[in-house]
């Protein structure tokens, strides 16, 4: 009804307008007692999205806090009410530029030699017309998804990849670009990161991640498989009593298709339903706490091409890749989906027969190798190091070249 729609929309601007001001109220008390400004740094991250995009780079806190150690680091926000969270739980300072004269003002009265970018908001020019810092696109995760090969990376001086695999990925798509100068191979580091999470019982069942990916704004990037998958693969996993699953669904679930909002509610519904039908399952909704812990917590992983199945993939054990239901989506053949048994919709009711069978270690060798075809050595805290090597020579290389 048209009334009803008007009135919510209504209350939702009443609403957001009470938050932004509540948001400035609290940013200004941070202000007092907190000098940021007036700081000297020499690496920043430039983050212009509102809070729901803030998981793009939550990931990137315990990497950044350790390149901090040597050479400061802080986060640049466009937005009053991302800025009021990020200092809530960024290690991190903040620094809050509404307008483009603020970022010129702060550029000026630093000497920043690296700018890092965690995805292609078109707000980034803002900072990519600086001439003096290497502009460098760390993304918020490694897979095969379109975006990962986007002409956009050709804005930046340098873009942080994986390994083999994003450099072949790239090179295939992308017309007239230098991979050989401009792609830099730092691994994974969030996978050298030991993240806080629930204490499980160690009781013997068999732990299954799911974590599917958000819905996406465009036919080519429908990867979800939360209306293919989730219902029949859940209803057998729960039937066993012999398996726990920790259900992370991406944080943008539901933000363009309200449908999938709904998939989401179905899914925490029926695992809060199992869990007071069988106390001692311990099934899990996690839509909040850092991704990272799972990766440990869990023995095998249903996932969606995305980042986190490539974070999955560098643990070496069992994952399940879902094939996208929508023949509309982009799925690149010559990557992960093609190297591995992708979990089709009509095997997701027969999830515990592909369970066991990517799980007989009949193929390691293989698996090793696509592991190190993505991420070269996992080797663990190797990534982390490579990341903070690569940081340091450029911003050794940019001291000379300042203009």
């Amino acid at each position: 009804m048209p009334l009803l729609r008007d009135l919510k929309t209504m209350s939702g601007l009443v609403r957001s307008t009470l938050d932004r001001r509540q948001a400035r109220i609290e940013w200004s008390r941070h202000q007092a007692t907190h000098h940021t400004e007036d700081e000297k740094f020499e690496v920043a991250i430039f983050f212009a999205d509102p809070p729901v995009n803030l998981y793009q780079v939550r990931q990137w806190y315990e990497p950044m806090r350790r390149l901090a150690e040597k050479h400061p680091v802080v986060v640049l926000a466009r937005d009053v009410q991302t800025a009021v969270v990020l200092t809530r739980e960024c290690p991190l300072p903040v620094v809050l530029q509404p307008t483009v004269a603020e970022t010129e003002d702060w550029m000026a009265r630093q000497s920043v030699g690296i700018v890092f970018y965690v995805n292609q908001n078109m707000t980034n020019f803002r900072m990519l017309r600086f001439r003096d810092p290497a502009h460098i696109f760390i993304s918020h995760g490694e897979s095969d998804k379109d975006y990962m090969a986007s002409n956009q990376l050709k804005a930046y001086d340098y873009t942080y990849i994986a390994g083999q695999a994003a450099y072949e990925r790239i090179g295939r798509r992308l017309v007239d670009y230098d991979r050989d100068t401009r792609l830099v191979r730092v691994g994974r580091p969030q996978v050298d990161v030991d993240y806080e999470g629930p204490a499980l019982p160690d009781d013997g069942r068999t732990v299954v991640l799911y974590a599917p990916t958000w819905e996406g704004d465009r036919p080519s990037m429908r990867y979800s498989s939360l209306a293919s998958h989730a219902g029949p693969m859940l209803d057998a996993l729960l039937a066993t009593g012999t398996h726990r699953v920790i259900y992370r669904p991406h944080p943008r679930t539901g933000a363009f298709a309200p449908r999938y909002r709904e998939l989401h509610e179905a899914v925490v519904a029926k695992l809060e339903s199992a869990n007071r039908a069988d106390p001692a399952a311990r099934h899990v909704v996690d839509t909040d706490s850092a991704f990272g812990w799972h990766l440990k917590a869990a023995d095998v992983c249903v996932a969606d091409i995305s980042a986190v199945a490539f974070d999955w993939l560098a643990t070496g054990k069992p994952l399940l890749l879902t094939e996208p239901a929508d023949p509309a989506t982009e799925v690149d053949r010559e990557g992960i989906a093609g190297l591995l048994r992708t979990f089709r919709v009509e095997d997701a009711g027969n999830v515990l027969a592909v369970i066991d069978a990517v799980s007989d270690g009949g193929d390691h060798h293989r698996y090793q190798q696509i592991v190190e075809r993505y991420f070269g050595d996992v080797t663990p805290g190797s990534s982390l190091q490579r990341f903070l090597d690569e940081s340091d020579q450029i911003l050794a290389r940019r001291a000379t070249l300042r203009i």
